[in-house]
């Protein structure tokens, strides 16, 4: 049986003992530690003034240098090579093909496959106007915020999540565009999954509507006069509460504009494709693995679970969302209005 590894303190006991002038004899007997590995230790740290283990040599790797920096580029100016097209393209030049040899050398660089993050498509006149709202936003005062009512849609499958996709890239780098799957909002629904409309304050969550059919301006409209002014005084805002919606095209219609300007609802000025901005995304998040837990087995059981998770939100939760909505902003300010962690 192998016997366990000395410590590096009693290699360096050893090592002084050496230095002072005594034996390996006498210092095998001192320290209990068998002559010949006083030998060794002595030996090794008169060739290579170390005492520590020195790294093992393992086998040798079956891809050149070269093939390892090829790898190497190719991974990083495409992080979504899968593992297979990268054994596919070696096999065709006759190189090694081994998964463990890829994989193994993709790791020596510091890249790891990893899930790659959902983010909005953005261009650099969203991530302008994200700068730009996170600055101008960033002195708003705690009461200001508190008299915001938080608005958006979101889909939620009857099955999980979408497929996944996996990525190849540094730690601390998730959220950076090369790694993340643009996505954009749309509309409609299917037997699969079940669009909702939600809304919340610092007070707590406001209604939550189903939505049937398409989402269209007309519907949007109808879900609005249903829910806004009775998620208000639900919520006990006071008269110069705010209106937050997303920028979506049934949001800024002429007919919505003239509907919210009839029914005196003032609006929060929002850039577009700007998730990371609204705090709701969290509720949704938090809504959607409440959900899943429940495995529902048809689209009304779902449509159900979505109402009673939704009821369930603790105001407490919303309070604290809405406490922390200056880190939000600092860190959009800090990735220059790319894609963060909110």
């Amino acid at each position: 049986m192998k016997s366990k590894e000395l410590s590096v303190e009693l290699r360096d006991r050893i090592v002084s003992r050496h230095k002072s002038g005594e034996g390996y004899r006498k210092i095998s007997t001192a320290l209990k530690v068998p002559m010949s590995t006083v030998a060794s230790i002595i030996h090794k740290w008169k060739k290579f003034e170390i005492t520590r283990t020195l790294p093992r040599a393992g086998w040798p790797s079956k891809l050149s240098d070269r093939g390892r920096r090829a790898l190497v580029r190719k991974v990083t100016k495409n992080p979504m090579v899968t593992l297979s097209e990268l054994q596919r393209s070696y096999m065709e030049r006759g190189e090694p093909s081994r998964r463990t040899t890829i994989s193994a050398a993709i790791h020596q660089s510091g890249l790891y496959g990893r899930v790659a993050r959902r983010k909005p498509l953005l261009s650099k006149r969203h991530m302008a106007a994200h700068l730009e709202f996170a600055k101008w936003h960033l002195k708003d005062s705690q009461t200001m915020r508190n008299k915001i009512l938080w608005s958006d849609e979101t889909k939620i499958e009857l099955f999980g999540v979408n497929a996944r996709r996996h990525v190849w890239r540094k730690p601390g780098t998730a959220h950076h565009q090369a790694n993340t799957i643009p996505t954009v909002k749309h509309g409609g629904g299917s037997i699969m999954l079940v669009m909702v409309w939600g809304c919340f304050a610092a007070s707590g969550p406001g209604r939550l509507a189903v939505i049937d059919g398409t989402m269209n301006s007309t519907a949007y409209q109808k879900i609005l006069k249903e829910n806004v002014r009775p998620s208000v005084h639900q919520l006990k805002l006071k008269r110069s509460w705010v209106l937050q919606q997303e920028n979506d095209p049934k949001h800024t219609s002429k007919s919505t504009s003239e509907w919210l300007k009839k029914n005196k609802m003032k609006t929060l000025e929002w850039p577009s494709q700007s998730p990371d901005l609204n705090p709701i995304e969290m509720l949704w998040h938090d809504l959607k693995k409440a959900i899943h837990a429940r495995k529902p087995s048809n689209k009304a059981e779902l449509q159900q679970f979505c109402k009673d998770e939704w009821a369930k939100i603790p105001p407490e939760r919303c309070k604290r969302l809405i406490a922390s909505y200056r880190k939000c902003l600092i860190a959009v300010i800090a990735a220059k209005g790319c894609p963060t962690s909110y």
